[in-house]
């Protein structure tokens, strides 16, 4: 009680007691007037407020009073009072504590009502509660009746009023609203007063927003433990059930308001919507930790998702069919999006989908809210894409299993949602149709019935279809037996008139159209572009005018000619080489399917760019709004805030959705567009040499846009950027799943890949020295996260800036980025160390918590393997060479050099990490070492903050030793460097430009070769111990090399920037065939057969070089790119023999107790292989005919007679390979002296009979030319003639020669028959090889001379061109010596003698017909099989193939009528032949050969 100024009752009386005398003679008259008073203007109500003031009465006067306590004069007062009354105190305590919660209730400035007391309030409302509870402990006030007398009051009370109770445990709100006489009232103030708390949260000072959010807690708390209670609880407090129906009411209630908040986000309403996402606080499972039952936690969480999925159904299925692309996770409210993420935390994902699908199952659902909820689940949980396969399973199962529409519309209502999200999320649309039905294994192929239901479900659906979805219906059809192909038709034909009423014309339609996305219709000129680049795609790699487009020029000539030719011939530049779109048009053309004037049109316009271009060569990049371009960056500088806090890594997920929706936007794709190449068509990325472009150009999938260079430039910088700071909080394992997720979401847009692939090769081939260490970690630290994602990424097809690609080089992302770092230079090596390291490190530190089947599955290989190769090559410590350097204990911080730091860092883990991964080492790296080289490498300030966290446990995981290691073996060899790969990077290196001096390299070479490999299992890529062995992987590995080179998708650009370097790989590594020579030398140390062994030494190296040229596949490639590839090997192959040692053609064997030379291994690859790389056509190298002699003469040494020895092995080459000697009979003159000589240094005797007849020879032949002495004929006839065609090409001119023919002898027609055919072959060459020295005109005119002399002497020579098999015995053996190419060009030869053809011929020659018909159709079928014929370098119109053909008909047309009958007879099996290629020739042959046979027949008529 108060008086005037606010001072309490005992001041006002001390004060009067001071001033005047007391009228009262004693202390009783004044205790009694003073009872009068009080009871004359006692307030009760404000007694109970007096307890804040009258906590320590008197304190100002400096004494404590020795009277009654304040707590119990108000008792006094109360007892007193309620005594007069007639009530109980507790009652008349309650009802004034009522009273005066209604009054401070009521004081409020605001005329509203209002959630909130203000501070006078609320400092009223403390010291009445004090004195409430000092009521209670003294038993002294009614809870009941105060709860009773709270629901009288006229107005409701403030919430924050109701919330001090509760929180001071007066009366709590459970046992508040069990009083309530009407539970839909206490519904109704609860919610108002939590909506207008919610509403005012977001205008109020900080505190007072502390505090809202505690009473929004403690109410949530007591909703949730009364509204949820479990059913045995809720037996026990029967009291309560009004309380649950209360607490369910109001949480359905905020419920419904929230969701009606959602309708109006897009209405701007954004007071509403702060308010709504204030209540979702009530969602956070941290906010009720222990204090209510998981079980009634997940019960409530369950019951509000249920609500939510349910909650105003009024959307049909035909509306979710048209709208469900407006409710992807971008698209969907964040408000809706927030509540969603919040209730499924309190699940699995396998939990969250199982609810969906029963609430699917047993409710009428919304279909917004189902469908967005499903978006969420798929971006937010990486797990969710293989369930809701697994849901989509079922519930097709189920709907084929009771033909139930409502599972089918279900099932793709969801497959088409999750498809919105992207491929980096969920698989497209159509590939999910297609795996669906588009096979007879489908879940429509069991039955006709079922063929059915699908097809009416989708014949229901297409009034509501859009575009792209009836599209891929279209063209990725269910799969229908043939017996049942019109309905499917049926369907095709509703789906096509729903396409014309949507204005989408069928006739448009690409001939490669794949879309999955429910997005807007591509244009056709879009998708015209989508069709040229796939049919681009198959006339390469076929060379073939695809059939679709011949189908499209005849049956859709529209779409033909107005789309596909104008985006075809659209004007460029064009290359000095046609490439592969010139060649496509180029078959257009010689095929009609390009108008002439509209050929000529393009090339005018392509003209008239390549002079703009040489103008001004600085093109722009295309133009991109710069506003989506911000926003992207502003959501990832959003995304790396993100990325650093670890709190906020579940948003991390949403976020990325943001950003990829930007991203989608900056490129001007669609979500359709991602999806419009098939996943299985490989990424094209165009590498142009270094200086000729900025950045590696790149060549977009079919239908895919390409990607400006900025956008990948602000991605990559992105990454790194990200990667940088959440380093200087966290090592790389404990940074979350930001990056990986980043990068996955790069890799789902696939018009992205092309131009990020071709990035990163300018990046780490182009530039890679000259990054710096940060730029290093990014870029390595980003490969590793694309090889994580590696199955997202297709193959990657990288174009070496020739025509094409090449087919069937489609790397693995890992593949391709390894491939990039190529160790050449001392530069490049650096660089690679640097990088590799970098990249394990990273790798190994990110990925340390994985399982072992894991953490294999991410390792790249090649990674590994670059590290296996760069460490022991670059350090000698690696090799096991102890160095004072490697004494010393690793210190980062103390060195000083970058290179240093890393050759030290990359030693740090060969011993520790990679060894253990590697071998099953027990030493472990620990993850402090680590992150001291992650931070030296990224010069990241704060990693030293984590370290001491980070140190206890290792950098791998602790299980790699022991019983892991016998298990894991095999997983683990896949890892190793082969000798074969080893060599393959050893032959890449620039010996020029190497980082090693040529007797360092020569060390690692040896220490690779005898201490690593050689000895090593084969099951680790090494040799076992064997020899032969190592060879052959030298061997392979040279030849493979040297084939790349030509043909490998990345050594025609990166060649270019090296260089004399490039120039001297051209030819074969000399030092790394100097280790072969010494392996092969080194076989011969070995013991030698015993006498008496019959079988020879098996001779592995021409096995070797003819399994290389036999187990070839050729189905890859073109017939002409074979024969190339077959020429370059066999060139190879003999410049490999010559570097070998002479002795290693010719081996030795055993014939009863006598050793003898055995040559037939080399006889046989000489007959099968090697003459048919001679230009000569009938004669070896004479580089390989020399080392072959030498050779026979030195392993001639093992011998007993090496004279018997050599007489015997040339004797052989007569029947088993004449062309060596022939070779030997072109090139005596080089080969004598060195011959000779050679004999003489090794036996000191007259020559071997069959050399000394060689020479012989020779001499006879010089002798005949130049005295005019006798030349006598040797046996065989033919080796004659070979030394007399050599000596006769030795002198010029060939005058001598014509005179010399006369003088041969009447037993020579053999020799000049022979002579013949040397000079056809010299003919050939001279066309085929000019540069070799043979005159074509010299070549025919000696060739017409010899002819002459043939017919002169009545010789007969036309079965010189019989095939080898067919030809007389005389003539077999020269056939069988010249090499393919020679034989079949013989039609060449044969009509190029047709000016000495006499009309006598053919009644001389009845086989002339035959012969000349026979080499006429081989003229015509090399002509149609595509054989280039040669022509003349000088005049390419003389003697032009097509001359040739018509001459020859000609000449045959002329001679049919004077030929014998016997000679038209000889041709009869020609005919037939002869009548598919020229058929008018066939009739004139047919027409002169009747009378020949109807004579014979009258003849045999006569003989009866």
């Amino acid at each position: 009680m108060a008086g005037a100024g606010g001072r309490s009752w005992r001041d006002l009386l001390a004060g009067r007691a001071r001033k005047r005398r007391s009228p009262f003679g004693s202390a009783a008259e004044l205790q009694g007037a003073a009872l009068r008073l009080l009871d004359q203007h006692q307030n009760l109500a404000e007694l109970l407020l007096e307890v804040g003031d009258s906590a320590k009465p008197g304190v100002q006067d400096g004494a404590e009073p020795r009277g009654v306590s304040p707590e119990s004069f108000i008792v006094s007062v109360l007892q007193e009072q309620a005594s007069k009354l007639g009530v109980p105190t507790a009652t008349l305590a309650a009802k004034n504590a009522v009273a005066n919660v209604e009054r401070i209730c009521q004081d409020s400035a605001s005329p509203s009502q209002v959630p909130l007391l203000n501070s006078d309030q609320r400092k009223r409302l403390t010291c009445l509660l004090q004195t409430v509870k000092d009521l209670l402990a003294n038993n002294m006030f009614c809870r009941s009746l105060f709860c009773q007398e709270m629901w009288k009051m006229k107005e409701p009370p403030v919430l924050e009023a109701v919330w001090h109770l509760h929180r001071g445990d007066i009366v709590g709100l459970a046992e508040l609203l069990d009083r309530s006489p009407a539970g839909p009232a206490a519904v109704e103030w609860l919610c108002s007063s939590l909506c207008g708390l919610c509403e005012q949260a977001g205008d109020i000072s900080c505190g007072d927003t502390e505090l809202a959010q505690g009473i929004l807690s403690d109410f949530a708390i007591v909703f949730l433990q009364h509204g949820f209670e479990q059913a045995v609880e809720l037996g026990r407090k029967v009291e309560f059930q009004k309380v649950a129906y209360i607490c369910r009411a109001v949480l359905q209630r905020m419920l419904a308001w929230v969701l009606d908040a959602v309708g109006k986000e897009k209405q701007e309403d954004v007071s509403m919507v702060q308010a709504a996402r204030f209540w979702l606080n009530v969602f956070n499972v941290s906010l009720y930790g222990s204090v209510a039952p998981p079980d009634s936690l997940r019960q409530f969480f369950r019951h509000t998702l249920t609500e939510v999925l349910t909650y105003n159904p009024a959307l049909k299925v035909s509306d979710a069919i048209q709208m469900q692309k407006e409710w992807s996770f971008t698209r969907t409210s964040p408000l809706l999006t927030a509540l969603y993420r919040k209730l499924l935390v309190a699940f699995s994902v396998k939990e969250s989908i199982c609810q969906l699908q029963q609430v699917l199952e047993s409710h009428e659902v919304n279909w917004q809210h189902v469908l967005s909820c499903v978006s969420t689940l798929v971006v937010c949980q990486a797990e969710a894409e293989q369930l809701f396969k697994d849901l989509l399973s079922h519930l097709l199962l189920k709907a084929f299993g009771n033909y139930d529409m409502e599972n089918m519309i279900t099932a793709f209502l969801i497959a088409r949602q999750a498809a919105l999200e992207g491929p980096a999320v969920f698989m497209p649309y159509s590939e999910w149709f297609k795996a669906s039905f588009g096979s007879a294994g489908g879940y429509h192929g069991s039955s006709k019935k079922s063929l059915v239901f699908l097809l009416e479900f989708l014949s229901e659906l297409v009034p509501f279809e859009a575009a792209p979805y009836l599209k891929v219906h279209i063209m990725f059809p269910p799969f229908v037996p043939s017996k049942h192909r019109s309905l499917l038709l049926e369907y095709i034909t509703l789906a096509k008139t729903r396409l014309a009423d949507l204005k989408v014309a069928i006739e448009d339609m690409g001939l490669y159209e794949d879309l999955s996305a429910p997005e807007e219709a591509v244009q056709p000129q879009a998708q015209a572009l989508r069709d040229v680049e796939k049919a681009l795609q198959i006339f390469e790699n076929t060379r073939k005018i695809p059939t679709s487009v011949i189908e499209a020029s005849i049956f859709r000539r529209p779409y033909y000619t107005s789309w596909f030719l104008p985006a075809l011939l659209r004007p460029r530049v064009l290359p000095k080489a046609p490439d592969g779109r010139m060649a496509f048009i180029d078959s257009l053309k010689r095929a009609d399917k390009i108008p002439s004037s509209l050929y000529s049109t393009y090339l005018q316009a392509c003209h008239a760019m390549k002079e703009k271009v040489l103008q001004d060569d600085s093109k722009a990049e295309p133009s991109h709004a710069k506003e989506p371009f911000e926003q992207l960056k502003a959501e990832l500088a959003v995304l790396r805030t993100l990325a650093v806090q670890q709190a906020q890594w579940e948003e991390v997920a949403a976020q990325l959705a943001v950003v990829s929706d930007r991203l989608r936007r900056v490129l001007g794709d669609s979500s359709e567009d991602s999806e419009a190449a098939p996943f299985s068509s490989p990424v094209r990325v165009a590498m142009p040499a270094p200086g000729l472009a900025a950045c590696p150009q790149s060549v977009p999938a079919p239908g895919l846009a390409a990607c400006p260079q900025s956008v990948v430039d602000l991605l990559l910088t992105s990454f790194c950027q990200t990667l940088l700071a959440a380093s200087s909080f966290n090592p790389p394992d404990r940074q979350g799943p930001c990056l990986s997720l980043l990068v996955k979401m790069m890799c789902g847009h696939r018009n992205l890949l092309p131009a990020l692939l071709g990035r990163l090769c300018q990046l780490i081939y182009h530039q890679g020295p000259s990054l710096g260490a940060a730029h290093i970690l990014g870029l390595a630290a980003f490969v590793i996260h694309l090889s994580e994602c590696r199955a997202l990424i297709p193959g990657v097809e990288a174009n070496s800036g020739a025509s094409q690609a090449v087919p069937g080089k489609a790397l693995s992302v890992s593949e391709y980025w390894s491939s990039l770092l190529l160790c050449r230079t001392e530069e490049s090596f650096a660089f690679c160390l640097r990088f590799c390291t970098a990249a394990a490190a990273y790798l190994m530190c990110k990925f340390s918590s994985c399982s072992h089947e894991d953490f294999c599955a991410l390792v790249p290989p090649g990674l590994i393997k670059k590290l296996q190769y760069l460490v022991p090559r670059l350090s000698l410590e690696a090799r096991g060479v102890l160095c004072e350097e490697a004494k010393s204990a690793l210190s980062w911080s103390s060195l000083s050099c970058p290179s240093l730091n890393y050759r030290r860092a990359s030693l740090c883990l060969w011993r520790s990490a990679l060894c253990s991964f590697l071998i099953g080492d027990q030493k472990l790296l620990v993850r402090a070492e680590c992150l001291k080289f992650l931070e030296r490498l990224g010069k990241l300030q704060k990693l030293r903050n984590c370290r001491a966290k980070a140190c206890p446990s290792p950098w791998l995981p602790a299980v790699l030793p022991g019983k892991w290691w016998r298990g894991k073996q095999l997983e683990i060899l896949a890892f190793l460097l082969s000798f074969r790969e080893w060599l393959l990077m050893e032959l890449e290196v620039c010996p020029e430009k190497d980082i090693l001096s040529a007797s360092e390299r020569q060390d690692f070479h040896h220490w690779a070769i005898y201490q690593r490999y050689l000895p090593a299992p084969s099951a680790a890529g090494g040799c076992d111990g064997d020899l032969e062995k190592a060879c052959a992987v030298i061997l392979n590995a040279i030849l493979d090399s040297s084939q790349s080179r030509g043909s490998a998708w990345c050594v025609p650009s990166f060649r270019l920037d090296l260089g004399a370097c490039a120039q001297s790989r051209t030819s074969l590594s000399p030092e790394i065939l100097c280790r072969l020579q010494e392996l092969v030398l080194e076989l011969r140390c070995r013991p030698k057969l015993l006498p008496g062994c019959s079988a020879a030494q098996r001779h592995f190296l021409f096995e070797l070089l003819q399994g290389r040229l036999t187990g070839r596949d050729p189905e890859h490639g073109s017939a002409l790119g074979e024969q190339l590839w077959r020429q370059q090997e066999l060139l190879l192959h003999s410049r490999i023999l010559l570097g070998l040692p002479a002795s290693t053609l010719v081996t030795t064997c055993w014939k009863g107790n006598k050793a003898v030379l055995d040559c037939d291994s080399f006889f046989c690859f000489v007959n099968s292989e090697l003459k048919n790389v001679s230009s000569r056509g009938y004669a070896l190298s004479y580089g390989i005919t020399a080392h072959f002699f030498r050779g026979l003469l030195n392993a001639s040494l093992d011998c007993e007679d090496a004279a018997e020895g050599v007489n015997q092995a040339l004797a052989t080459c007569q029947t088993k390979c004449p062309v060596v000697l022939l070779s030997a009979a072109l090139w005596w003159p080089r080969l004598e002296a060195a011959l000779c000589s050679q004999w003489k240094r090794l036996f000191g005797a007259p020559l071997a009979e069959e050399l000394a007849r060689l020479r012989g020879w020779h001499s006879s032949a010089s002798r005949f030319l130049c005295s005019g002495a006798a030349l006598p004929v040797s046996d065989p006839p033919w080796l004659s003639a070979a030394f007399l065609h050599g000596a006769i090409l030795q002198q010029s001119p060939r005058g001598r020669g014509t005179e010399a023919l006369e003088r041969l002898g009447t037993d020579a027609e053999q020799l000049l028959v022979a002579l013949l055919f040397f000079s056809l072959l010299d003919l050939i060459s001279a066309r085929i090889a000019p540069k070799e020295g043979v005159d074509f005109q010299t070549s025919l005119e000696w060739s017409l001379q010899i002819l002459q002399c043939l017919q002169g002497r009545g010789t007969s020579w036309p079965l010189l061109f019989h095939s080898a098999e067919g030809a007389p015995g005389r003539f077999r053996v020269l056939r069988s010596a010249a090499s393919q190419r020679h034989t079949r060009l013989l039609p060449l030869a044969f009509y190029s003698l047709t000016p000495s053809f006499q009309q006598e011929l053919l009644q001389q020659e009845p086989a002339f017909l035959s012969v000349a018909l026979q080499m006429y159709i081989q003229l015509l079928q090399l002509f149609v099989e595509g054989e280039v014929l040669p022509q003349s370098d000088r005049d390419p119109t003389e003697h032009d193939p097509l001359e040739l053909i018509s001459a020859a008909r000609q000449f045959l047309l002329g001679a049919i009528p004077h030929c014998p009958a016997q000679s038209l007879g000889n041709i009869q099996p020609l005919l037939s032949t002869c009548e598919e290629l020229d058929p008018e020739l066939a009739a004139t042959l047919l027409h002169f050969s009747r009378p020949a046979v109807d004579m014979e027949l009258e003849e045999e008529l006569e003989l009866f």
